[in-house]
């Protein structure tokens, strides 16, 4: 009789520590935003790394993690799930650039506001690291070979990104920086964070 497929320990291992650092960032972030100056929830998320907020270090250090967390979870799915790996890891790279890059004060984006080249390279880059956070789950679940349990976390997960996604780039271009933006903001972020979450969790246990 056959013995149950195990993830490889070098996977498990990078898909564990991939859920902590995903869990930790989470947590470093949301302090920042919780705890800074920020306005509360009628700004960017990204207004907490703002360089003379005394929580930007942790801003930062929350952002770097989730940065790490994501090219862990690329290292960590199976040899099957290339593309979404390959995602994962530009998604990394990109949210490692916007950890890098502060944005002025409020974050300012066009239309509704003038930027610096600062606050434009932090925000393309912000929206580029969710961005293919979505197509990777979106990988995941069209790839028919992938394990059952990661393609369903994945469309469960994508169920909810998307419409918040597209909601949020309507009100980034119609509506303009405020409640509704931040909210939406907030909820496709958490969306993102418990996928990586989950699907890490999920690999590290698979059989």
């Amino acid at each position: 009789m056959a013995e149950p497929r195990r993830t490889a320990p070098p996977r498990a291992a990078a898909a564990s520590a991939s859920a902590a650092c995903v869990v930790a960032g989470a947590v470093a972030v949301t302090v920042a935003v919780v705890a800074g100056p920020g306005p509360g929830l009628t700004g960017y998320v990204s207004e907490a790394g703002v360089t003379d907020s005394a929580y930007a270090p942790a801003y930062r250090i929350g952002v770097f993690a989730l940065a790490a967390g994501l090219l862990l979870l690329a290292a960590a799915l199976p040899p099957v799930l290339r593309a979404a790996a390959g995602l994962l890891a530009a998604g990394s790279v990109f949210a490692l650039v916007s950890g890098a890059v502060s944005c002025s004060a409020g974050c300012p984006l066009p239309p509704f506001e003038r930027a610096t080249t600062a606050d434009l390279v932090h925000g393309a880059a912000s929206i580029l690291a969710v961005a293919a956070v979505v197509f990777a789950m979106l990988a995941v679940m069209l790839t028919r070979a992938a394990p059952s349990a990661l393609r369903r976390l994945a469309a469960v997960a994508l169920a909810a990104a998307l419409p918040l996604a597209g909601a949020t780039a309507v009100a980034m271009l119609f509506v303009g920086r405020g409640g509704l933006i931040a909210v939406l903001e907030r909820l496709l972020l958490l969306v993102a964070v418990l996928w990586g979450t989950a699907a890490a969790t999920a690999v590290a246990l698979r059989r």
